[in-house]
């Protein structure tokens, strides 16, 4: 069930709510992720022993993208603030109200790590673009993904068995074990670390993202 105020919102400003342009900071205005406009406004309208635990972050930037100033805003006062030219805003029954675009949890510390996402682009980068069995450089055009243990016997989509393997040695294997053909991996595949979510959010979604986001 959506929260009172929340419920106000009119339906044509749906895409603006259900828009990933909000940006999550911890309490040391760390990023911790990204989500929509409407779940930020729903967690500004949640309590916590009386009080918000989570604030908008009033923000105005130069025109060099650095920050003139930046107030941490409870959503009592976030509603009264002036819509500015070029602002998001969502339509309430009290009229327009700017979206927040970046959020703080101001009771929250930590900084959340992140498994990366399996993928062949994660399992190329996790292995240097090197082939796992010759440990030749490839360019992309040469790389592939290689099931240690094949898929028909036996072998699963995981970290710990697949790795990169040039084309031509991963055709030439087809469906046989390692064993069946002489085959020795270079270092055991396994998953690679966890990161801190501030290093995968890179993609600023809106300018106020810039100042927040880890430089690379």
């Amino acid at each position: 069930m959506l929260l009172p105020e929340l419920a106000q919102i009119e339906d044509d400003h749906e895409s603006v709510l259900h828009r990933v342009i909000s940006l999550s900071l911890n309490a040391h205005w760390q990023v911790i992720g990204q989500r929509t406009v409407k779940s930020a406004v729903t967690s500004m309208l949640s309590q916590s022993n009386g009080e918000p635990p989570v604030l908008a972050l009033d923000l105005e930037l130069d025109e060099n993208g650095q920050i003139i100033y930046s107030v941490p805003t409870a959503w009592d006062e976030w509603v009264q603030l002036p819509i500015r030219e070029g602002d998001f805003y969502i339509q309430m029954g009290k009229g327009r109200v700017r979206a927040p675009l970046i959020t703080i949890a101001r009771n929250f510390a930590k900084m959340p790590r992140k498994a990366p996402r399996l993928s062949n682009a994660a399992i190329h980068e996790r292995d240097g673009g090197i082939c796992q069995y010759t440990g030749e450089k490839l360019s992309r055009g040469e790389m592939t993904v290689d099931h240690v243990v094949p898929r028909d016997r036996g072998g699963r989509d995981e970290w710990g068995n697949l790795v990169t393997a040039k084309k031509q040695l991963n055709h030439d294997k087809g469906n046989r074990l390692n064993s069946e053909v002489g085959l020795k991996l270079i270092r055991t595949p396994k998953a690679p670390p966890t990161v801190p979510v501030s290093s995968t959010v890179t993609e600023a979604r809106h300018p106020s993202w810039v100042p927040f986001l880890i430089k690379s």
